[in-house]
């Protein structure tokens, strides 16, 4: 199966998207150019649980917390006692740059354990509720600036991951749409340590993450987080993964 070359989401659980050629990319940047109506993005509570829940193996998401999306933010819909915190990522958490940031099919299951739920839930809350509030995304990138400054939110743990195993995502109208796979939050800046990209290798390409794909606008001024994903051959019930 191929993922391809992914995007992550810079939302507390994260959710990943393929990259496009230039001339995908701008097709689709031209059919979602701009924030649709906040229904477009929401779930019915249930409908939202049962996906989430679906990032990861049972074993995991059945004493996990679990967020769902209101019309202000993520709300605790379930209060878990594991420390994993699932939740379903809609496109906005990607990178700035990415054409389909607005995308009202996008449904990323996620599911993240303590370290990521702690570390990285926290960037996604603020450019959820901005993004919600009607803000624009030089604002959002402004914001979370300050709160690098202020140190309003935590520094990335050591061992931060997470689960995104679900059959019901949607992640990108591109090829497949979807793909079970696991991702590793590392504060590296040389994906070759990982042997990431490699021919053969079940590291996939490492991404930049928070604002764009691009170093040299990552590193003006956000940490310098890369997000690996390794694919899987098993979808979070256990089924196999169908040949693409």
């Amino acid at each position: 199966m191929r993922l391809g070359k992914m995007i992550a989401w810079a939302s507390a659980a994260l959710m990943i998207a393929f990259y496009s050629a230039p001339s995908q990319a701008q097709d689709l940047r031209t059919q979602y150019p701009h924030r649709l109506a906040i229904e477009q993005y929401l779930m019915g509570r249930n409908d939202e649980i049962a996906l989430a829940k679906s990032a990861a193996p049972e074993s995991i998401s059945r004493d996990a917390t679990v967020l769902v999306l209101g019309r202000h933010g993520y709300e605790t819909s379930i209060q878990g006692n594991n420390g994993f915190i699932c939740m379903v990522e809609r496109g906005w958490v990607g990178s700035f740059d990415w054409p389909e940031m607005w995308n009202p099919k996008i449904r990323g299951a996620d599911c993240l354990n303590p370290p990521a739920a702690r570390s990285i839930l926290p960037w996604a809350e603020i450019r959820t509720e901005m993004v919600l509030d009607g803000r624009s995304m030089p604002e959002i990138i402004a914001r979370i600036r300050v709160a690098l400054s202020k140190r309003e939110v935590p520094a990335l743990e050591p061992g931060a991951m997470s689960y995104m195993m679900s059959k019901g995502s949607y992640l990108t109208d591109q090829d497949d749409h979807n793909g079970p796979h696991l991702m590793f939050y590392e504060p590296v800046t040389n994906g070759g340590s990982w042997g990431a990209g490699m021919p053969g290798s079940p590291v996939g390409s490492a991404s930049y993450w928070f604002v764009s794909e691009k170093p040299k606008q990552e590193l003006n001024g956000f940490p310098p987080i890369r997000i690996f994903t390794v694919e899987l051959g098993k979808w979070s019930d256990g089924t196999l993964v169908s040949s693409h």
